[in-house]
C-alpha cells in the first residue's frame, strides 16, 4: 500500500516512513501542503498520514480543499493537537481517523490497516482467493494449507490489486504502489513481479488487460467487479 506522509519534521517523517516500510507499506514524504498536492497529482496513493502544523498552512485547510474537490483519499490525522475540540474539527473536516502524538508505531500500523480495510470494502483482513487465504494486515499467505513466502514487492503488488476491488491498475499506478515516487527502476519490473505472483499463487490470480494494465483475477472479484 502506498502511503503519503505529510509531515514537516524530517526526523518524525523519516521515522514514520522507516517504521511503515518495515510493515510492508511503500511511503513518500511531503513536508508542506504544496508538496503534498504535487505528490497527489503525480502518484496514486492508498492513504495519507497528515500532520496539521505545516509551514504553508494548517493541515485542516488542505484536507478541506481535498474534500471540497471530491478527493476521497483515506486520511489519518497524526498531530500533537489532542483536545476533543481538535478531534471534532478533524472529523467534521473529513478525516477518517485521528491519532495524537506521541504515538505507538504499532497502533499507527493497525489504524492504517483498518482504514484501508474499510476503504477496500472488507469487513475482515482475511481474503479468500481460491484455495489461498491472504491476511491483508500481516501479509501471511496460505495456499492449500501451506505458507507461501512473498517478497516485499510481490506483497505490495498483491495488496494493491486487493485494494483496487477489481479495478484495472495501470503500470504507472502499480509502479507507485511498489516503489514510491522517487525510486527509479527498470520499466519491466512490474511485469516481473506479476510473473512471480502467478507462479506462486496460480496463473489466474492476475488478469492482464492489454494496453491498460492489470487487475485481480476476474474469478476473485465478485459479480460487482
Amino acid at each position: 500500500m502506498h502511503i503519503l506522509i505529510v509531515e514537516d519534521s524530517s526526523l518524525v517523517a523519516s521515522g514514520i516512513k522507516a517504521g511503515l516500510e518495515l510493515h510492508g507499506f511503500t511511503c513518500d514524504i511531503a513536508a508542506s501542503q504544496s508538496l503534498a498536492e504535487q505528490h497527489l497529482a503525480s502518484c496514486h496513493f492508498d492513504a495519507c498520514v497528515l500532520d496539521l502544523g505545516l509551514p504553508d498552512g494548517d493541515g485542516l485547510q488542505l484536507l478541506r480543499k481535498w474534500r471540497a474537490a471530491g478527493q476521497d483519499l483515506p486520511v489519518l490525522i497524526l498531530t500533537a493537537r489532542g483536545t476533543m475540540q481538535d478531534k471534532v474539527a478533524g472529523f467534521q473536516t473529513g478525516t477518517d481517523d485521528y491519532l495524537t502524538k506521541p504515538f505507538d508505531l504499532q497502533e499507527l500500523v493497525m489504524r492504517l490497516h483498518a482504514l484501508l480495510r474499510r476503504a477496500g470494502g472488507r469487513a475482515t483482513d482475511l481474503v479468500a482467493l481460491g484455495d489461498c487465504q491472504v491476511n491483508a494486515s500481516t501479509g501471511d499467505v496460505l495456499c492449500g494449507g501451506e505458507r507461501v513466502e512473498l517478497s516485499r514487492r510481490e506483497w505490495a503488488l498483491l495488496s494493491a490489486l486487493l485494494q483496487s476491488k477489481g479495478r484495472v491498475l495501470s503500470l504507472a499506478q502499480l509502479h507507485d504502489s511498489l516503489y514510491g515516487f522517487d525510486l527509479e527502476v527498470g520499466s519491466n519490473t512490474v511485469n516481473v513481479h506479476v510473473h512471480h505472483l502467478r507462479k506462486k499463487l496460480g496463473s489466474d490470480i492476475i488478469d492482464t488487460v492489454r494496453g491498460v494494465g492489470f487487475r485481480l483475477g476476474a474469478r476473485y472479484c465478485g459479480p460487482s467487479a
